[in-house]
């Protein structure tokens, strides 16, 4: 497990949040509707009511694609200079989504790459661009978290299908300082490949997750990965305003906050309404908290997830004054 930081006076700042989600909802009811199982059945394990579902017009390129546009659209006068994509459900193997979205964004030209690490892709990505704004290679970065989940499970499996949903999410970094508003604390990142087969899909409809096993390890590692990071960055678990994890499960959340003392009026979560959207979970809920007012300039951020691979990381900032837009959920780009 790892621990990295932008180097001294040159940080990674967030600007601008953008996100979007599929119109299209499916219920607790409509699955009972079709599987052996119950709405209290699933909320009671996941907290999961429902979960927006892209048809197949909506591919990961147009969810990537909107959530782009609102981040450009509500960042400051900046001029973007790469493009990351973190996915786990790109629209085909080659070429990569990112330089599609780019040229669809008006962005031909710039650097522009995916980066697959499951549902920690986002955490990975921000990483990967602040170091690329330490490194003086450019100033301004779009980071997008976008999947289509919901596709993956057998379709008659219970216990899989109810928790995923698609989306995507996205922030703008620019260069900036360490000591301001927005600026990426230090960043801690691991993986375990011996742990591969908890979490794998083939092909879609041939999802397979060892639930208990994930539970377990995703506790352990974002708990302690946040703990790192709170202290990497010179807080105390005390300090945190609001905890952003991962929206996998919310009993998952639920045992990494009592892990981290953190009370449950400083945990944000937007599960009940989106399932796990994957890598577009993080940037989801930090679009919809700080457009609901949950989330608050000034609020100390821990940001902490886990996902396929298996991977995990951490990393916290101070909320900047920012004022996004809900998300976007028309029905074309």
């Amino acid at each position: 497990m790892t621990a990295a930081s932008v180097a001294a006076g040159r940080a990674a700042v967030i600007c601008a949040v953008g996100a979007a989600l599929p119109p299209h909802t499916v219920s607790n009811a409509d699955l009972t509707a079709r599987l052996e199982t119950t709405d209290e059945w699933i909320r009671s394990r996941t907290g999961i009511t429902q979960r927006h579902v892209a048809g197949a017009d909506l591919s990961t390129t147009d969810l990537a694609v909107r959530a782009g546009a609102q981040a450009l659209a509500d960042s400051e006068p900046v001029t973007v200079e790469a493009l990351v994509v973190a996915t786990t459900t790109p629209d085909r193997c080659c070429p990569a989504t990112a330089p599609a979205v780019a040229t669809r964004l008006g962005l031909t030209g710039i650097p522009a790459y995916d980066l697959a690490a499951g549902c920690t892709g986002f955490l990975y990505a921000l990483t990967t661009a602040a170091g690329l704004i330490a490194a003086g290679t450019v100033r301004t970065v779009l980071v997008i978290g976008a999947d289509r989940l919901a596709a993956l499970p057998d379709p008659e499996d219970r216990t899989t299908v109810p928790l995923f949903g698609d989306g995507a999410g996205a922030v703008v970094l620019r260069h900036g300082r360490a000591d301001e508003a927005g600026a990426l604390g230090p960043v801690v990142l691991g993986s375990d490949g011996a742990g591969a087969g908890l979490i794998r899909a083939s092909r879609p409809g041939a999802l397979h997750m060892d639930g208990g096993e994930v539970f377990r390890h995703a506790v352990d590692r974002m708990s302690t990965a946040s703990r790192q990071a709170t202290a990497a960055a010179g807080w105390e678990l005390g300090d945190v305003d609001r905890l952003v994890p991962h929206q996998a499960n919310s009993r998952i959340t639920a045992f990494v906050a009592r892990r981290l003392g953190v009370p449950e009026d400083r945990q944000l979560s937007n599960i009940a309404e989106t399932g796990n959207t994957g890598a577009a979970s993080i940037p989801l809920l930090l679009a919809r908290s700080a457009a609901d007012g949950r989330l608050k300039p000034g609020h100390r951020t821990l940001l902490t997830a886990f996902g396929a691979g298996l991977t995990w990381g951490a990393t916290t900032l101070t909320w900047p004054g920012l004022s996004p837009q809900p998300p976007t959920q028309r029905s074309r780009t």
